[in-house]
């Protein structure tokens, strides 16, 4: 059980599968397709993964896993998300699960969307420290990172959650902007339902995701940058039982990171956030980079830290402040 893995890196064991949110496992059989149809051969798969291409295959006889579709010649073809699928399973694996019940987890918790920002990043990097930030406090860093895509040129992929519409009204222009140089910007509120084809994905303005009344991520103040020389995250939950606190003292648990992977994940769990909300955004899985995340540093690890610390400061300084009132 478990043929080829004794060889795995212990990099390996500890990278995350950046895309198992995304990569739902198509059960498409083997039935034959044109050679012009995408998808990834089994060495590819085998190079992406770090898992030998013997061993995807004894996992595809023993366990029907991963399940390729074939081209006109024969030739196995993958699903990108295949690569995110077979990533949770050696991980799952390395914690000590049977190679069975490894698999049966991972496609299991594939085909579900994470209806949470928050929870799924926390989930899956424990490390993540969270913090107890007002929403003007949260609105600042959230607007750094914002205002620091916009200096960088970058063409991101953009993900933002606003709880209600009418706070994404109130930065529309600001995302209208935004959304003119980024190579998808999507927004999740309470927004009504869309009209069918009322928008192209890539228009020139934020794509709106209703988020239905039950949906956690409704309580949610998120952002997500993913791109490649400038990656950040901001996920927060709002606290119950506020309703007479004026909107900046709204306190919120918030994590946030600059790390690759976190980011990525983040990116991950919003697209299918997305794609369930919305069905037919199916093009927008293409718009997420496809290239590995790049391994976080150690100086990028205690600047970090370092940043944390002041955002936590910051934000004492600025609730002392503000529980003074003005001076007479």
């Amino acid at each position: 059980m478990g043929t080829g893995l004794a060889w795995l890196s212990s990099r390996t064991i500890l990278k995350h599968d950046l895309q198992v949110n995304l990569g739902i496992l198509k059960r498409r059989g083997t039935a034959a397709v044109t050679e012009s149809q995408d998808g990834l051969s089994i060495g590819e798969l085998a190079r992406r993964t770090e898992v030998p291409a013997a061993t995807l295959r004894s996992w595809e006889d023993r366990y029907g896993f991963p399940r390729p579709h074939r081209l006109a010649g024969g030739h196995r073809r993958y699903d990108h998300g295949d690569i995110g699928l077979i990533e949770a399973v050696v991980r799952l694996r390395a914690a000590g699960m049977s190679l069975h019940a490894a698999i049966g987890q991972a496609t299991a918790a594939a085909g579900q969307p994470e209806p949470s920002v928050f929870a799924g990043l926390r989930r899956r990097h424990a490390g993540l420290v969270p913090q107890v930030l007002r929403k003007a406090t949260l609105q600042a860093l959230t607007r750094a990172i914002e205002d620091e895509c916009c200096a960088r040129a970058e063409r991101p992929v953009l993900f933002a959650a606003f709880q209600q519409q009418r706070f994404f009204l109130q930065s529309q222009r600001r995302w209208n902007e935004l959304a003119r140089t980024a190579r998808v910007v999507v927004v999740f509120a309470d927004f009504g339902e869309p009209a069918a084809g009322n928008r192209p994905l890539r228009g020139p303005a934020p794509v709106k995701v209703p988020l239905p009344a039950d949906a956690p991520a409704r309580r949610e103040w998120t952002l997500v940058c993913d791109s490649p020389d400038y990656p950040a995250c901001v996920a927060g939950w709002e606290f119950p039982g506020q309703p007479q606190a004026a909107d900046a003292s709204r306190r919120f648990e918030v994590i946030w990171s600059v790390d690759p992977q976190v980011v990525r994940d983040a990116a991950a769990i919003c697209a299918q956030l997305a794609r369930s909300a919305r069905p037919g955004l199916g093009p927008l899985l293409d718009a997420l980079p496809s290239e590995p995340p790049a391994p976080a540093s150690a100086d990028l690890r205690r600047a970090t830290g370092l940043l944390t610390r002041m955002t936590s400061y910051l934000e004492k300084a600025g609730y002392e402040t503000s529980s003074k009132g003005p001076s007479h």
